[in-house]
């Protein structure tokens, strides 16, 4: 099969990208030195995290004479995500550290007083000249902070073609070309077909390609899509088996004689069959520690190697992203645990009962970040946007504000005794220990810490199937700007509806809803694309 050069700066999920490669039909040959990119025909560079470690990194190893003689000499040349953002002047992410300069523009930061930020999730890359695959009505997978504002005329002037997305009131770069060069801000290999159709056309050389699609005879609308995601809890069963798995109340084993664990399918599988039916993203919870499982076997890596095979969509996976000791002795860290998912296809690491105990501490130093968190490691390795805290709050009953120190929310569904009034406790340990820590303090004191997202649960509404805890998305939205993932609750393609209708959440998550076979994800998008909302549509062919 014909080449494609791959220079690796520790980019993050690289094994997503090779996948994709090979799935268009060519294989990766990796960028070992710069005199291999004087060699390469095709190259790519991919990339996430921070704009000034990306180019310190690719300074130190001496490679940005070699990709600006590439790029000018009009060789096949694809940027990803911070692989387009080098190729600028800078930005005021890193102030002090200059971009190739190819492209004359800067990047700023999207305001974040009227919208979430990061901005993650599904947009359009628009254009009056459809060029390499690109289609105004596709949608494609966007996860960054910082953005080239579009200026008309301001790179067209330079030669460039340019497809531009919305975000609120701000209109930026989704993607340029010229001659041979395609530079994306999304990520091809997570834009489900639409992405492999970018892909192919590039690496075919094929610069008017626009052909398959949706062709949908809705009207094409710019701007973030809601996110629908299907969310599997792993772990194994009595046998030894990795299953997919759903309980009540966080019990997940069968009731009456026996109490097996709830098998509800294979994750490989079912993630497979979630993204043929148009989720958004697929995120893993592994509920088994493997306390006795080397590290570098951990299963739940050999879950990702499959699934990233033929899921190309955002990858999260949560559960066991901590410091450890491993079988032989040796310490392994948080980063390095989450390096090695991020080797085997994860997109984003999800931590759970560790975040609450970051919180604690972060608080208990007056506010003081240590450096030295799960949550800090990681985001400053690979992006704020590569870090989720999953949260499992439970709601704690007060007759009035003035009963706790805590934030607390004026409730249309009294407690047990009347009161008019809760605030919501953090839990670890899968909801069995609750906590003197709200989910306010929680959350603004993970996004202190560089998370880039909020995996919003309820132990209250686990297992219910009565809809998402609205008041509880509401109380948490207004306090952080980061994006927000609605759990726990949903039981119908309603429930999709109502929580986006009555709340600001960014997605929302169903998993139970799904794995029983009551809807399809297909089903729930077709519910809010009836009831007006914008939502990517599922493309079945390159």
């Amino acid at each position: 099969m014909p080449t494609v050069h791959l220079l690796d700066y520790v980019a993050g999920n690289i094994r997503s990208l090779v996948n994709a490669i090979e799935k268009v039909g060519y294989t990766v040959e990796w960028v070992k030195s710069p005199e291999d990119v004087e060699k390469a025909d095709r190259l790519i560079l991919p990339g996430v995290g921070h704009f000034g470690h990306c180019l310190n990194q690719l300074s130190s190893a001496g490679y940005l004479p070699a990709i600006r003689k590439h790029v000018q000499a009009g060789k096949p040349f694809m940027g990803i995500c911070v692989g387009l953002q080098v190729l600028f002047e800078g930005s005021s992410e890193a102030p002090e550290v200059a971009g190739l300069g190819i492209i004359k523009a800067t990047l700023d930061r999207f305001d974040d007083t009227t919208k979430s930020v990061p901005h993650i999730g599904w947009n359009s890359a628009a254009s009056d000249k459809e060029f390499f695959g690109l289609r105004s009505d596709s949608k494609y997978y966007y996860v960054h902070s910082y953005k080239v504002p579009y200026v008309k005329g301001q790179l067209e002037a330079q030669g460039w073609s340019v497809a531009t997305a919305r975000y609120g009131d701000e209109e930026f770069v989704g993607a340029v070309m010229k001659d041979n060069a395609l530079i994306t801000q999304f990520h091809p290999e997570k834009s489900g077909m639409a992405g492999l159709r970018v892909l192919k056309a590039f690496l075919d050389g094929d610069a008017t390609s626009s052909t398959g699609g949706v062709s949908t005879s809705a009207p094409v609308t710019e701007g973030l899509t809601k996110r629908v995601i299907a969310c599997l809890d792993v772990r194994a069963n009595d046998s030894g088996d990795l299953v997919v798995t759903k309980g009540d109340q966080y019990d997940v084993r069968e009731k009456g004689s026996g109490g097996d664990v709830r098998n509800l399918g294979k994750p490989v599988e079912m993630a497979k069959k979630y993204y043929e039916q148009g989720a958004d993203e697929v995120t893993f919870l592994n509920i088994t520690s493997f306390r006795d499982c080397p590290v570098a076997d951990l299963p739940m890596l050999e879950v990702l190697r499959q699934t990233s095979k033929t899921v190309f969509v955002p990858l999260t996976i949560g559960g066991g992203i901590r410091d450890t000791v491993d079988t032989d002795g040796t310490k392994v860290s948080a980063l390095q645990i989450a390096t090695m998912y991020f080797k085997s296809g994860a997109d984003k690491v999800s931590i759970g009962s560790d975040a609450v105990t970051a919180a604690e501490e972060y608080y208990a130093a007056g506010k003081k970040l240590s450096g030295k968190t799960a949550i800090e490691q990681i985001s400053k390795a690979y992006g704020n946007q590569a870090v989720v805290v999953s949260v499992d709050p439970k709601r704690i009953y007060v007759s009035s504000p003035e009963e706790t120190t805590h934030s607390v929310v004026k409730t249309s569904t009294p407690g047990p005794n009347g009161e008019g009034y809760c605030w919501y406790a953090c839990t670890i340990k899968g909801g069995r220990e609750t906590r003197d820590t709200d989910v306010i303090q929680l959350t603004q004191a993970v996004e202190a810490m560089g998370t880039g997202e909020i995996l919003l649960n309820c132990i209250d509404k686990d297992g219910t199937n009565s809809g998402f805890d609205l008041e509880l998305i509401d109380h948490v939205k207004s306090a952080i700007t980061i994006p927000v993932i609605a759990s726990s609750g949903a039981g119908n393609p309603g429930h999709f509806t109502e929580v986006f209708s009555k709340t600001k959440t960014d997605a929302a998550l169903g998993a139970g809803i799904f794995h029983r076979g009551e809807y399809t994800v297909t089903q729930v998008k077709d519910e809010l694309i009836d009831k007006g909302f914008m939502i990517r549509q599922f493309e079945d062919q390159i």
